[in-house]
């Protein structure tokens, strides 16, 4: 069975692990990118953990098919190159990463954003697996998608399709790190709803700030004990998320949406009425045979997807 080298590149991590022609993870490891605040560059730092990881299982590169990698940031997938950032993370922009480990392995080496390759995760084997139109959005700090039409990802001209983070749905609203206002990111991340909780917290029980973190357990948790204002704040977050995905179905026809990210095991609390609410907006012939529910791959969809997309590339 023939096995490939499955890496996933984040912002403060790495995770790396062979993956066989199925679409298992046989071993992995994992690795900070971080840890001097990048004066190491990533490209250097998952370079060497790639090294050690092979050599630390006894894995020659010449029993490999190819490496397949995930990477945050806009993705030249022709290149193989980090066009952008979005200038979060120092010495990551220009990162020839295809150039680097073509040189390094002599294998195929494919490069896709990492959003992109959570959706293809899910094509393969996980909640969207025999799906042909999907949308997968992955809800954490920011927003991350991927839209697959006809059974093959969408990535436009140059590799940086599937940016649903950013296209505006409030004209004049929050300022985003794109540069634009109103961006989807910043009303449908993990970000934006802990935003507006610590807002509503600030001004009506700042003790309340000094006691207890407000993260995403704490405001579910809340919701669970049914402290009504922080109900309809999370209402509100529900509401913003499905005009989005209204509109990104409206456009796109999918039979399938899939939701990843922590929030995401919330069925009750969360899925479900984000389910209830976009049947409820989208157009009676876009319902028909429409569904929606949560990821099941978790933080392995990356990896898994870049292996995928590589397959499909030999």
């Amino acid at each position: 069975m023939n096995k490939y080298l499955g890496i996933d590149i984040g912002g403060t991590a790495v995770k790396m692990g062979i993956v066989d022609e199925t679409g298992n993870i046989l071993i992995s490891r994992e690795a900070s990118v971080s840890f001097d605040n990048y004066n190491t560059p990533i490209l250097e730092t998952v370079l060497a953990e790639s090294e050690a990881f092979l050599d630390k299982n006894n894995i020659s590169p010449k029993d490999l098919g190819g490496i397949g990698i995930s990477a945050t940031g806009q993705i030249d997938t022709k290149n193989g190159i980090v066009a952008g950032s979005g200038g979060n993370i120092r010495n990551w922009d220009g990162a020839d990463l295809k150039g680097s480990f073509t040189k390094k392995y002599r294998l195929p080496v494919t490069v896709v954003n990492d959003a992109n390759c959570v959706a293809l995760g899910e094509k393969w084997v996980g909640s969207a697996k025999n799906a042909k139109d999907v949308i997968v959005l992955t809800i954490g700090t920011g927003l991350g998608g991927g839209i697959i039409v006809n059974d093959q990802i969408l990535l436009g001209r140059a590799g940086f399709g599937g940016e649903t983070g950013h296209f505006s749905i409030h004209k004049q609203g929050e300022a985003c790190t794109c540069g634009n206002r109103g961006c989807f990111e910043q009303y449908a991340s993990m970000t934006a709803l802990i935003r507006s909780v610590r807002r509503f917290y600030e001004a009506s029980a700042p003790e309340r700030l000094k006691e207890h973190p407000v993260n995403g357990r704490s405001i579910f948790e809340a919701v669970s004990k049914g402290e009504e204002a922080v109900i309809r704040i999370v209402d509100t977050w529900i509401c913003d998320i499905s005009a989005g995905i209204t509109s990104l179905v409206h456009i796109f026809n999918p039979e399938l949406i899939i939701i990843g990210g922590g929030v995401s095991a919330q069925e009750e609390l969360f899925i479900a009425k984000l389910r209830a609410e976009v049947m409820e907006r989208v157009m009676p012939n876009f319902r028909r045979g429409l569904t929606l529910r949560a990821a099941t791959l978790g933080n392995q969809a990356g990896m898994i997807g870049a292996v995928y997309y590589l397959i499909q590339s030999l």
